[in-house]
């Protein structure tokens, strides 16, 4: 019954791992669709679950940085998912 249970574990942990690649964006069967890098500050602020407003604080305190392209203002989602791993507090996740 152990050796099944071995088995059952690397079943779900690669079913866990492609769950969250999809979420991530990275599944290999999705290549049609582009998934933008950068994001205005409305989108940014809804991938934080923040309001516009917070997500202008935290680009002026300098917590994200901020893309400046001609006139627009974007944020990288990779300083985004940086700002969330660094906020992240409590015991690891197993």
């Amino acid at each position: 019954m152990h050796g099944s249970s071995l088995n059952l574990d690397a079943i779900l942990d690669a079913i866990a791992d492609r769950v969250a690649e999809r979420l991530r964006g990275n599944d290999a069967n999705d290549s049609h669709t582009i998934r933008p890098r950068l994001l205005s500050i409305d989108q940014a602020a809804q991938y934080l679950g923040r309001t516009r407003d917070s997500v202008e604080h935290l680009i002026a305190a300098e917590r994200i940085p901020a893309v400046r392209i001609d006139r627009r203002v974007f944020v990288d989602v990779i300083d985004l998912d940086k700002l969330i791993e660094a906020s992240k507090t409590g015991l690891a996740l197993a």
